[in-house]
């Protein structure tokens, strides 16, 4: 009986010591579990409430147009907060804003690249009523990066342009423009992207909405005057080289203005007229071989051959190798 009474006693001081030792694990771990939360709610509410100083910083460096501050500010939340929207929309609006004035074209390509991304996530992201100003940002985004693609194609001797990312400027530009938001440079990317794409109606549209607009400029009415040419418009084609002609200080687009209007005039018959354009162009560049040659074909037409040879010949002068001027005075045109 007492040996029986000892185990017993036994057992029952093991089962104490076992139910104290729970009881502390089970203390312990809830402290533990206790303590996680509270560093991981500390952590949390420090670190959105850095991001939330941060980002009010943003928009102060944003307003006073300091595009490289909100650049460097914005891509230090990301680091950590990488579904901080605001920082997310803000560094890929800089990130174009940057590009627009850098000079070294694989700067801008890569800037570029950057802005597209990063609108690209914010959109996954956005408020309802953000969404269409994200929008314009990245049609306006890869209307730059079409045009900056083809000048670094030109640079590297590309004889034709290939319009990559003009289809995805007119899809982004057209829903910000449905969904109601508007800019004043909108309908002019439009424009110039559906010239690139060879959609003429939708062009001459684009840029009907701009005329008569502080953003009617030179260059926006050559193309609109380009535009019509492929239409076949050209009554609509002459009046708006004319008033080109008459806006523009830029020699470049004085002289395409020129030339258009000297090869409508000539396709029409009215040799006088085209020949006036053709000695305008000379008046400011007097290398230009397209205008004599374009003399040439008028004296032609005038049934003067000798001077038309005098104008083939001038252009050997400064191109010897140019194949139509060679041709007519081979054939003893």
């Amino acid at each position: 009986m007492r040996g029986r009474y000892t185990d017993s006693n036994t057992v029952r001081q093991k089962n104490k010591y076992v139910r104290l030792l729970v009881t502390v694990g089970s203390i312990l771990l809830a402290a533990g579990i206790l303590f996680m939360i509270a560093k991981f709610s500390y952590n949390h509410f420090f670190k959105k409430y850095n991001s939330s100083i941060n980002v009010d910083s943003l928009y102060k460096f944003w307003e006073a147009k300091d595009y490289k501050k909100v650049y460097d500010i914005s891509n230090e939340i990301i680091a950590k907060d990488f579904l901080n929207n605001a920082a997310r929309t803000l560094h890929g609006y800089s990130s174009f804003m940057l590009a627009a004035a850098q000079t070294e074209s694989q700067s801008n390509q890569d800037l570029l690249d950057e802005a597209i991304i990063n609108i690209r996530i914010a959109l996954q992201y956005a408020k309802e009523n953000m969404v269409p100003q994200l929008e314009y940002m990245l049609g306006k985004a890869y209307f730059y990066k079409d045009g900056m693609k083809n000048s670094a194609d030109a640079e590297d001797g590309g004889e034709h342009e290939s319009h990559y990312y003009a289809d995805l400027a007119i899809k982004y530009l057209t829903m910000s423009r449905e969904a109601g938001f508007t800019a004043d440079d909108l309908f002019e990317h439009l424009g110039f992207s559906y010239k690139a794409l060879g959609e003429t109606l939708n062009s001459i549209a684009a840029f009907s909405q701009v005329l008569d607009t502080p953003r009617e400029s030179d260059k926006l009415l050559l193309a609109i005057a380009e535009q019509y040419c492929n239409a076949k418009e050209t009554a609509s084609a002459k009046q708006y080289l004319k008033r080109t002609k008459d806006k523009t200080q830029d020699d470049e687009i004085y002289l395409r203005a020129s030339f258009l209007l000297a090869q409508i005039c000539f396709d029409e018959g009215r040799y006088e007229e085209a020949e006036k354009q053709f000695n305008e162009i000379l008046e400011k560049d007097k290398k230009n071989v397209d205008a004599y040659y374009g003399l040439g074909l008028i004296y032609e037409k005038q049934g003067d051959d000798a001077k038309a040879r005098a104008e083939y010949r001038k252009i050997l002068a400064y191109s010897p190798r140019h194949y139509g001027a060679r041709k007519k005075l081979a054939s003893g045109s």
